[in-house]
């Protein structure tokens, strides 16, 4: 018989990889609330209608589409079947798919609840998204994304507490970060004023491997790209821009003196770098102009966020967008987003070993099963300790106590207390401590003391 097995790219979470997790969800969820965001959920398939040309040719084909019920093929001729068109047959077979991302439900979600939605609209959603690509390390077909927006409100106010809520949740974590901010408009500027607006976007991706390949290595790039001697003379002070983020902002205006639209991004910048000067965060913060993200996407502010003590690519990004619902024909709704990593994020927390020990950790007590009798005498004490908030077990069977220690062992519980015919005539129990071996007779108020250090 063939073993069970689950499809590439995907993965099963163990007890513990659950607990992590979890932790992660938590901590993040924690400190959304506390800066108003309400949770909202979309389904996991949506109709290819809101999916399909959202995310460019190359992300249609990553759809995973799922063929209509019953007879699929009730719409198909016998000659279309015969020319095996399948991206022809897939749009007569299928209707919906599984989500890709949680950005164009969440802009169908706002155009379909707009009349019940208190602007501006403040929500965080952590669910699964699909995407049929290759699995290799560190990429799956099924992942989690945990993204939080504000829209309907152009108030730069709401990047600053982005960025406080990205502080928060790392410092929570215990992970020291580096927040990377650039904007949009800084980029159109640079483009506009070295006269090559066409270029936007080769220009960043080779800046933007400044660090991989070097400085030589990236001009060579810009003059394969198109740009002339002149142009990338010009975009030299912008690619090794260097000192504090006030000299970095001095710079980059008098280079865009001249771009109305480079001025206002320089503006925007200095506004969310000084305000949060002033609300003092635990991790640094720069202005990087290197950083370009999905630039057709974002119209504003950009962020990204790097963990300082792991190898490990951006485990946050995000920025402005000014035209979310647009695609859903209602336009002029701005908005500004963040989407934590949280598969990576799972990764950095393991290699630095940040998970506390209360998180992780499942049962606290279990109390061994001796046969009827005591299995009744221990059950309203384990009543009473669950009541007080302790995670405790009776063991079901009343099997041998090697067996029954060795389950201690395996799911890492630190208390097993132990009721035999002397302890039930004295009315206590025997609290044994599995990490130092150390046993105590105790009483239930006194067992459920030791226990709750």
């Amino acid at each position: 018989m063939n073993k069970p097995s689950i499809p590439k790219g995907t993965r099963d979470f163990s007890p513990i990889e659950m607990a992590k997790r979890n932790y992660i969800f938590n901590t993040i969820r924690e400190v959304y609330s506390l800066y108003g965001f309400q949770q909202i959920e979309t389904p996991a398939m949506e109709t290819l209608q809101t999916l399909m040309g959202k995310y460019g040719e190359e992300g249609d084909k990553l759809l995973f589409k799922v063929l209509n019920s019953g007879d699929c093929l009730a719409k198909v001729t016998d000659e279309e079947l015969r020319e095996r068109n399948s991206l022809h047959l897939a749009a007569k077979m299928c209707e919906k798919g599984l989500r890709y991302d949680l950005t164009v439900p969440f802009a169908r979600f706002v155009v379909m609840h707009r009349e019940e939605i208190q602007f501006p609209f403040k929500r965080y959603q952590y669910q699964a998204v699909w995407r049929a690509d290759r699995p290799q390390k560190g990429r799956y077909r099924e992942f989690y994304q945990f993204d939080g927006d504000v829209v309907g409100s152009d108030s730069l106010l709401n990047e600053v507490e982005l960025m406080q809520i990205i502080d928060t949740v790392f410092t929570r974590f215990g992970v020291r970060v580096l927040i990377k901010i650039n904007n949009r408009k800084i980029l159109s500027g640079i483009a506009e004023v070295i006269g090559a607006a066409d270029k936007i976007v080769d220009i960043t991706v080779a800046i933007d491997k400044l660090d991989k390949i070097g400085l030589d290595n990236v001009n060579a790039e810009l003059r394969e790209d198109g740009l002339t001697d002149e142009q990338i003379e010009k975009l030299q002070p912008i690619i090794t821009l260097a000192g504090t983020n006030d000299e970095k902002l001095q710079t980059i205006s008098q280079v865009l003196a001249s771009s109305e639209v480079g001025l206002k991004g320089v503006e925007e910048c200095r506004f969310i770098l000084d305000t949060l000067k002033t609300l003092g965060l635990h991790n640094a913060i720069e202005l990087d102009l290197t950083l370009a993200r999905g630039l057709n996407y974002y119209t504003g502010a950009i962020f990204e966020v790097k963990a300082l003590d792991v190898q490990i690519g951006s485990i946050t990004g995000g920025g402005r967008y000014d035209n979310l619902t647009g695609i859903f024909g209602m336009p002029g709704v701005s908005g500004v987003g963040i989407s934590f990593g949280v598969d990576r994020i799972f990764d950095v927390l393991n290699q630095l070993d940040a998970y506390p020990s209360d998180a992780v950790n499942g049962t606290r007590v279990l109390f061994i099963n001796f046969g009827e009798k005591e299995a009744a005498y221990s059950l309203p004490v384990v009543g009473k300790l669950r009541a007080a908030g302790i995670r405790t077990e009776l063991f079901p069977d009343a099997t041998k106590m090697k067996k029954q220690m060795s389950y201690a062992n395996q799911k890492q519980i630190p208390f097993v207390a132990l009721a035999g015919e002397n302890e039930m005539n004295e009315g206590k129990f025997t609290l044994k401590n599995m990490l130092t071996g150390e046993q105590q007779l105790v009483s239930a108020d006194e067992l459920l003391a030791l226990v709750a250090q």
